[in-house]
């Protein structure tokens, strides 16, 4: 029976979708895969409560209490973790990445992630730290309000240009708010 069970959730080629009726949100992609994973991840993190649980009693003897668990435990957890990252592979094969809408989301949330950088840049140029904070804040807010409470657009980095106290930075916000800059070693850890 266990084989049976085994053979169920080993991935097949399926459709992009649900079938019909069986996902609350048809537009997502691959979501049978994607939930399959999901629950059995669920069931493996379940699974470690079964070796501890055998370690919590044994007080170092050499008991043979464990020998039953271990041998459903042991050989249902490796063959869980098999069939999640053979199911994650599968989807990630086919991975598809939109490179426009990666980029509408990074110049959506840049202004806020580089008010650290334009602090740095105002206090190498002379400004007060402080000072700086409290106008990057009060802008932030403005800005935030506008996205949040009007689902307008970020707007932050239009208002730091407005403002005169940023004049002696200005020449450098492109810089400033370079992607490029927030990535750390995200490339090199992905090649």
């Amino acid at each position: 029976m266990h084989d049976d069970v085994r053979m169920q959730i080993v991935p097949q080629k399926e459709a992009d979708t649900s079938p019909a009726g069986s996902s609350a949100m048809p537009y997502k992609r691959n979501p049978m895969r994607a939930e399959r994973c999901c629950s059995l991840a669920r069931h493996l993190v379940a699974l470690m409560a079964d070796p501890l649980q055998t370690a919590s009693v044994q007080w170092l003897e050499r008991t043979l209490d464990d020998s039953a668990n271990r041998r459903i435990s042991l050989p249902e957890s490796f063959l869980t973790a098999d069939i999640v990252l053979s199911t994650l592979q599968n989807i990630t094969e086919g991975l598809v990445v939109y490179p426009k809408v990666i980029e509408r989301h990074i110049r959506h949330e840049l202004p806020f992630m580089a008010t650290e950088n334009i602090i740095m840049a105002m206090v190498n140029a002379g400004g007060n730290r402080q000072d700086c904070h409290e106008k990057i804040r009060v802008l932030s807010q403005e800005a935030a309000a506008v996205v949040k409470q009007e689902g307008g657009d970020n707007d932050l980095l239009a208002r730091v240009q407005r403002d005169p106290y940023f004049i002696p930075i200005l020449g450098q916000l492109d810089a400033l708010l370079d992607p490029k800059t927030f990535i750390g070693r995200a490339p090199q850890q992905v090649c």
